[in-house]
């Protein structure tokens, strides 16, 4: 018990710290769009959230399964003993096999990536490409810190970035420089400036012997290494489409060109929170892991049950205070033609509460190895969403995207909370698992 308590202790400081970071990087990329939106015109603007919206579903699909295996991994391993030598040849292989993999459908689609989806702009397209290339060693570091609860290191890395993309829209907006080749620009540059943090944790790494080495890192096979970052990599599409599929939805089928970029502005509230969640889930997922390790069953729970509070209480509050002001709040941070409905608003917001509390439940599920029920759960709610946005049952393509985020969210919590009460009785039969409703 001592242990598990320690290391709750840790995971209190450790998430305090990284959310400061995050909570920074959070409203540094809030003002990146808010800027960007006043530097260009609404068309222009409606391509700016699609690069970003396509970006970050590819980089957070392929790249995220890897930080989450390095943080259990190392995690678990540190709970139980084995500070040195953690496995990174099996990460290494998968991370660098996802990034060729991108590159070389990228350049065969370079055509319609082009033409169909950034209306002939060369620039975008080669924006998206480096970006994608860039952001591999920034999620492998942010996988080796977390595993090793580096959290300052961590927030620094992903402040660092939102700060750069900032300046780029900045130096457009006071006329430095035009245009929106220069604000799409910032997205590239970024993972370049974060990856000045990856030298410092990488010096931190103990010297192991060549034969050590060698045995460490056969505890991670590729087979075993390679099905928990497949389930995460599906997990990672589900999320994405429930944050960017009714942007592109609303891009395909609207008649209005800017309604793309009123969805993306509006799901921003959900954005914005589930950015700063990345802070407890940089903390939680290594937390958890260690404390599966090490039997401390009481402290996984209560670690759960605080978290799911905390989000409610944050998701309540953002819903009532767009109830109240979202319209008038939304009017002054973009400068664009959309007229936001305070319900739609509010319905975003409980959402984002449902959509937070299920990423609780996820990294549960991560931490005791049940990414493959988790990543089913994911995906009957991403599938659930998209096909709401086709069907048209809301004729206006904002609100539909808000009152069908709602819903996904909300089914995805409920699915979860199955996963995490059976992962919990499969563990510990005789017990009562405790477990938050969404």
């Amino acid at each position: 018990m001592g242990a598990a308590a320690k290391r709750s202790s840790g995971y209190g400081t450790g998430a305090k710290i990284l959310s400061v970071g995050i909570a920074s990087t959070g409203v540094v990329t809030f003002a990146y769009f808010s800027v960007a939106s006043y530097a260009l015109n609404d068309i222009d603007y409606k391509a700016i959230s699609l690069l970003w919206s396509v970006l970050f579903v590819i980089v957070s699909v392929i790249y995220r399964p890897i930080e989450q295996l390095l943080s259990r991994t190392i995690a678990d391993r540190r709970a139980r003993g084995l500070h040195e030598g953690h496995p990174l040849r099996t990460p290494m292989l998968i991370q660098a096999a996802f990034a060729l993999a991108f590159l070389v459908v990228a350049l065969a689609l370079k055509g319609p990536i082009e033409n169909d989806l950034f209306d002939g702009s060369a620039a975008l397209y080669w924006v998206l490409v480096v970006a994608v290339l860039a952001y591999a060693a920034s999620y492998f570091a942010r996988g080796w810190l977390a595993g090793h609860q580096w959290f300052a290191l961590y927030g620094a890395l992903v402040f660092m970035e939102a700060t750069s993309r900032l300046l780029f829209a900045v130096a457009v907006a006071i006329g430095i420089a035009s245009g929106q080749t220069v604000v799409a620009m910032g997205m590239a540059a970024a993972p370049f400036v974060s990856l000045v943090v990856v030298p410092w944790a990488f010096s931190r790494r103990p010297r192991v012997s060549a034969r050590k080495q060698e045995e460490d890192e056969e505890a991670l096979g590729l087979a075993r290494g390679g099905r928990f970052a497949v389930a995460v990599l599906c997990i990672m599409i589900a999320e994405q489409t429930l944050l960017n599929g009714g942007v592109l939805a609303a891009d395909l089928t609207a008649t209005n060109a800017a309604v793309a970029g009123y969805v993306f502005n509006a799901l921003l509230i959900a954005r914005a929170p589930l950015q700063l969640f990345q802070a407890v889930q940089g903390s939680l997922l290594p937390h958890l892991s260690g404390l599966e390790a090490t039997e401390g069953r009481a402290q996984f729970t209560k670690a759960i049950r605080i978290t799911v509070l905390a989000i409610a209480g944050f998701a309540g509050a953002v819903a009532l205070g767009l109830l109240l002001l979202g319209p008038f709040a939304m009017s002054i941070l973009f400068h664009d033609s959309a007229t936001y409905g305070r319900f739609g608003l509010a319905a975003v917001a409980i959402g984002m509460g449902a959509h937070l509390v299920a990423g609780t439940l996820n990294q549960a599920a991560l931490a005791r190895d049940h990414a493959s029920s988790a990543a089913v759960a994911w995906l009957v709610s991403a599938v659930a969403f998209v096909v709401w946005m086709l069907v048209g049952v809301v004729s206006d393509e904002l609100l539909r995207a808000e009152v069908g985020y709602l819903g996904a969210a909300s089914l995805l919590c409920l699915l979860l909370t199955v996963v995490y009460r059976r992962s919990g009785a499969v563990k510990q039969p005789a017990a009562k698992t405790s477990a938050s409703n969404c």
